[in-house]
């Protein structure tokens, strides 16, 4: 398993609070919103806290759900290149 740096770490935090402002803001639960992604709660909640790194098939999935674009999704969030 490959470790994940510090950087990344920090990403993915602030991509499983973007996804869950968004959903708080759109009034689901993080049940409802995995049930619409076929998640269950402990995985959306480890996402929603950056405690994994979500493929692009999962953020399409969640975009679709709340009615986003993957490109509001990432909206703000620090980029590394």
């Amino acid at each position: 398993m490959t470790k994940i740096s510090k950087e990344d770490n920090v990403f993915l935090k602030a991509l499983g609070k973007r996804i869950r402002d968004i959903r708080k803001e759109k009034g689901f639960t993080q049940v409802e919103l995995g049930d619409m992604i076929d998640m269950e709660k402990p995985n959306m909640n480890r996402l929603e806290k950056g405690g994994t790194n979500p493929t692009i098939l999962t953020l399409k999935k969640i975009c679709i759900a709340l009615g986003i674009t993957l490109d509001y999704l990432l909206l703000g969030l620090q980029q590394n290149d």
